[in-house]
């Protein structure tokens, strides 16, 4: 995929990738990080604007809830994927987890994944993760356009 894309600083261990967004609403700094989920398998994909930053604890906060409105949504979206296709070659075996923080979101995120699904499964496998609304345990299928999902799963091929 060749859109484009802010440039990365990449922590040490390749698991916190940081960007800054620059748009209307000005410089913001943007944080994508990879964290093990109780399945050490699967990997969650946390992205956001980084606040509450203390540098001399080396901690920060991931805000995935605010919408910053600076006119680059596309230019941040393409900068997440170049962040996963980098994770992704470092940790092939790790499934990664994603959903937005809102059901528009996860739906955005679906529709970015339909229109570039021809070139995304040549490099990975591509799952929506749905939940049965009787038992509500989760399980995932093979991805499809036309579902709504409440995340999804992808993991390098």
């Amino acid at each position: 995929m060749d859109y484009p894309k802010y440039d990365l600083k990449v922590s040490s261990n390749s698991t916190i990738f940081e960007f800054i967004s620059s748009g209307k609403q000005g410089n913001i700094n943007k944080v994508i990080k990879y964290t093990l989920m109780q399945n050490p398998e699967i990997v969650n994909l946390g992205f956001g604007d980084k606040i509450n930053i203390n540098e001399s604890k080396g901690t920060f906060d991931i805000d995935d809830v605010n919408t910053t409105n600076n006119g680059d949504r596309n230019i941040i979206l393409a900068t997440v994927a170049n962040a996963t296709y980098i994770y992704t070659e470092i940790y092939p075996d790790k499934f990664i987890f994603f959903s937005g923080s809102c059901k528009i979101r996860t739906r955005l995120y679906r529709i970015l994944i339909s229109s570039n699904y021809n070139e995304l499964v040549k490099t990975f496998f591509i799952f929506g993760i749905l939940q049965n609304p009787i038992t509500g345990k989760y399980y995932n299928v093979s991805f499809r356009n036309d579902t709504n999902f409440i995340g999804f799963l992808i993991k390098r091929k």
